[in-house]
């Protein structure tokens, strides 16, 4: 059943293009090859901090090398950022 759950997300992220790193869930997250359910939980936990500003702030992650990242850059995008810390800040400017 995982395996067949697993390839339905896969074919929905091919159809939908790129996974957005600043707001996807670990099941999107987990459609990338090479994220696990552990890096996933890792990024979201990053942006919580931090948001992504560029594809290669991906790499600040444990576990994801600069080798991981160019396997998977194609594969992922960065949208607008959510997180209650950018929002501070831009309000405070």
């Amino acid at each position: 059943m995982k395996k067949i759950l697993t390839g339905i997300a896969l074919s929905i992220a091919f159809l939908y293009g790129a996974v957005d790193i600043n707001s996807a869930d670990v099941k999107e997250l987990t459609t990338i090859k090479g994220i696990g359910e552990k890096k996933a939980k890792a990024i979201i936990e990053y942006r919580k901090r931090e948001c992504f500003k560029k594809p290669e702030d991906l790499m600040k992650i444990k576990g994801i090398s600069e080798k991981t990242f160019e396997k998977i850059k194609k594969d992922i995008k960065v949208g607008k950022c959510s997180s209650h810390k950018s929002k501070k800040t831009k309000q405070s400017k």
